[in-house]
């Protein structure tokens, strides 16, 4: 199939295209962004955030934008385009998995599934399955998440923290010898030099990060980036403000959470629970 011609120049990815069009319309009409929220009713930085592709914002708003602009449902028309295309979210991971490898040091916290720098992939396997891969491109997916641990491996491996809710370690595999296999890695990784664990208990209470599975990435030139994850989708935020609101209530969870020595002997205790033999 012949690739498609490029006539205008622009981006063919939905959502930048749509970013772009709200950039070449706003500077077509000599406004600036403080002066459009004033006309609109909205504030300025949103529009600011919507022309970086970093929100769609709502119809409403783009619909305003359209009759400010003069160009009735076509603004309305690419963000339909740029809110139904899921493509985005694996650009954006790919950027994230760029931005890992480059990393100095990294900081995790893990609401309700192990991070992937951390899988056997017998966990792995059962998580990705549960998400609906299966087959070849199951396989597939643990292999690549296999290959990722080897970033913590070397004598050049970065430091890398991670906070563990307890509801992470009281989610076991269905099958118990995976599950043993699981915690005895993490127990084993937790003795690595470069590795600090730690355990937020339940009894910690309520905390800023109470459904949000997050990763900071320190780059070199002391630029800090995070990376947000549900069960659906994933977002790299690399806006300064942003970032600190994470890391501030990072820091304040990490307040909450047990010492590495006793977030060891916590992980091992859960171990003792475990059945030696594997489920039938």
């Amino acid at each position: 199939m012949p690739q498609r011609r490029v006539i205008t120049g622009r981006s063919q990815e939905p959502r930048q295209r749509f970013a772009e069009e709200l950039r070449i319309l706003r500077a077509g009409s000599g406004t600036s962004l403080r002066q459009l929220g004033e006309r609109l009713g909205w504030d300025w930085s949103l529009f600011g955030k919507m022309e970086k592709g970093e929100t769609l914002g709502s119809p409403e708003v783009v619909q305003a934008l359209d009759t400010h602009y003069g160009t009735p449902g076509l603004l309305l028309a690419l963000w339909e385009l740029a809110a139904g295309d899921h493509t985005q979210f694996r650009e954006r991971y790919r950027r994230y998995m760029a931005l890992e490898a480059q990393a100095v040091s990294l900081w995790h916290f893990a609401v309700s599934v192990l991070p992937g720098l951390l899988q056997t992939p017998g966990y792995a396997r059962e998580v990705l399955a549960a998400g609906g891969l299966k087959g070849k491109e199951l396989e597939q997916q643990v292999e690549a998440r296999m290959g990722r641990r080897e970033l913590l491996e070397g004598e050049d491996a970065p430091p890398f923290r991670t906070i563990l809710s307890e509801v992470v370690l009281r989610t076991p595999l269905r099958d118990a010898g995976e599950w043993r296999g699981q915690l005895e890695h993490v127990v084993e990784l937790a003795d690595r030099p470069n590795v600090t664990m730690q355990v937020l208990p339940l009894s910690a209470g309520m905390h800023g990060l109470g459904s949000t599975a997050l990763m900071f990435l320190r780059l070199t030139g002391g630029v800090t980036v995070a990376y947000t994850e549900n069960a659906h989708r994933g977002e790299l935020i690399e806006e300064h403000t942003p970032v600190e609101r994470l890391q501030r209530a990072y820091d304040a969870m990490r307040d909450m959470a047990l010492s590495p020595a006793e977030s060891r002997k916590f992980v091992l205790a859960i171990l003792e629970e475990v059945p030696c033999e594997a489920s039938t």
